[in-house]
């Protein structure tokens, strides 16, 4: 299965210049922890709810601040014409649970999510991204040790 066949399409995008206040509400209206940054037609960046717990409130930052500081600016991406068996892999791997996609443009077409995958009968490379990302690791990690 390709990732076109299993990705989100709709997908709503925070722009760089946009408050972290502005990117939160849009992230409590849809109910999605994590938003792709656009700054003229290209991706930039993902700013999660985690970005924003961390990297700003944690800091004391207002929630005037902009999304463009705050974000992760390191965006993990996958192509549409990938295959769901080989991302999955990749996700584990690098411990994260949605991906952006585009398409061979660099164009944004979509989103990735391990639920997306399940929900197209890609289970077990959903359940094998799962495991890797679950693993123990770094200082945020609350193991005994």
């Amino acid at each position: 299965m390709r990732v076109s066949e299993a990705m989100s399409r709709d997908v709503q995008v925070a722009a760089s210049d946009q408050t972290l206040q502005q990117a939160a509400t849009k992230m409590r209206d849809l109910d999605v922890g994590a938003l792709p940054v656009g700054e003229n037609d290209r991706l930039v960046g993902m700013i999660t709810d985690r970005d924003i717990a961390i990297r700003a409130v944690a800091d004391n930052k207002a929630p005037s601040t902009k999304v463009r500081d705050a974000m992760t600016r390191a965006v993990k991406f996958c192509y549409d014409d990938e295959d769901v068996d080989h991302v999955a892999r990749n996700m584990g791997d690098q411990q994260v649970r949605r991906l952006p996609v585009v398409n061979r443009d660099k164009r944004l077409v979509g989103i990735l999510a391990l639920g997306d995958l399940a929900a197209q009968g890609a289970v077990r490379p959903a359940a094998q991204a799962l495991e890797g990302i679950c693993q123990p690791g770094g200082r945020h990690s609350q193991a005994p040790g």
